[in-house]
């Protein structure tokens, strides 16, 4: 006859303990997905508004462009060396803002930072579960 113990095996314990951890990596998981996903959204629509907006700025800095290369011919300067000028000038620029962005893009964390913290708080509890 089995006797009815009001203490749980140890076998039993594990049990749970092995549900209730796969569990929990699966509603980290979860949480991992979601949070990329929100930043992947965002990020997309963001990047939407550069393109559309750099294609106007772009639009309008190539007629300023045109506008400084008519005006060194028309004070003198020969047109090829007028427009190279004003290239090189631009390519300058454009070098700089390049190496400044990659530089910023390098220094970013795209780490899902949330699902780090809980993570470490679930190991945490894992170890204080086994103990």
């Amino acid at each position: 006859m089995a006797q009815n113990s009001p203490e749980r095996s140890l076998g039993d314990l594990f049990a749970d303990l092995s549900r209730e951890i796969i569990t929990l990596v699966r509603q980290e998981i979860t949480l991992a997905r979601t949070e990329l996903g929100q930043t992947a959204s965002k990020v997309g629509r963001d990047i939407g508004f550069l393109a559309v907006g750099g294609l106007v700025i772009y639009a309008g800095f190539l007629a300023i462009l045109a506008a400084l290369v008519i005006i060194l011919g028309t004070i003198g300067l020969p047109w090829w060396l007028s427009a190279l000028i004003v290239g090189l000038i631009v390519a300058g620029v454009g070098y700089f803002l390049v190496r400044r962005g990659l530089d910023n893009l390098k220094k970013e964390n795209f780490a899902p930072q949330k699902t780090i913290e809980s993570l470490k708080e679930d190991v945490e509890w894992a170890k204080e579960q086994t103990r």
